[in-house]
């Protein structure tokens, strides 16, 4: 599924809404103890250690939709990281595509997350974290996100199926991102908005190397 920018936050019922994080947007695929991870420009990525550590997963196969980030000590997280290889990469799934020879892409997504949740949970991998979600709230979640200085929030219909290349998701991103994130702003200052960042993660209970050729349209 694609992301589809909207500029205004909603609440509504029928739909879900999740963080969303800075890092690369990946299909991870694993069948019979080997994993690989394809970005959404079909670009086969390397993480060695972390596409080992997802091979040892409880299934015969599967296939999760999620993104490669890499996060600080707050669980923020850190896109340059990725790029300078100084981070260790985790996968933040968000999606369950396929299990055991199932195909689960026509079942509702509610009950996609439901079979994800347990996977994660079975799985005991310190490299694999599951994307929690708000329900209804799309407003207010929003607005905690940009008072943190965070990435944005993905909305998503609690019942949709999941088209492989459709535009089915919704995408907001706090208005003038990047502003004051350069020199000017304090160490003081980062430090204060990654504690406060901590806090509402907890509060609204979000869940918390080859790059050589790898491009920017592979970010959502």
């Amino acid at each position: 599924m694609r992301l589809r920018l909207v500029r205004q936050p909603f609440d509504h019922p029928d739909y879900i809404f999740e963080l969303k994080h800075d890092g690369f947007r990946t299909i991870a695929y694993l069948q019979n103890g080997e994993s690989k991870l394809v970005s959404r420009n079909q670009r086969n990525l390397g993480f060695e250690a972390l596409k080992r550590s997802l091979a040892k997963l409880p299934v015969e196969n599967a296939s999760l939709d999620g993104e490669v980030i890499c996060l600080d000590a707050q669980g923020v997280s850190q896109f340059n990281q990725l790029l300078s290889r100084k981070g260790e990469p985790v996968f933040y799934a968000f999606d369950l595509l396929w299990l055991d020879g199932k195909d689960l892409r026509q079942i509702p997504l509610v009950e996609r997350k439901k079979r994800l949740a347990r996977l994660v949970r079975a799985a005991n991998c310190s490299r694999l974290l599951y994307s929690q979600q708000i329900e209804q709230h799309g407003k207010a979640f929003f607005a905690e996100i940009c008072a943190r200085d965070l990435e944005g929030i993905v909305a998503k219909r609690k019942l949709g199926i999941y088209k492989d290349d459709a535009p089915g998701w919704l995408k907001l991103t706090k208005p003038n991102l990047f502003a004051g994130r350069g020199t000017a702003r304090t160490a003081d200052s980062r430090q204060k908005s990654r504690r406060l960042t901590t806090r509402t993660a907890t509060a609204w209970t979000i869940g918390a190397q080859n790059l050589s050729g790898v491009r920017r349209a592979d970010r959502d």
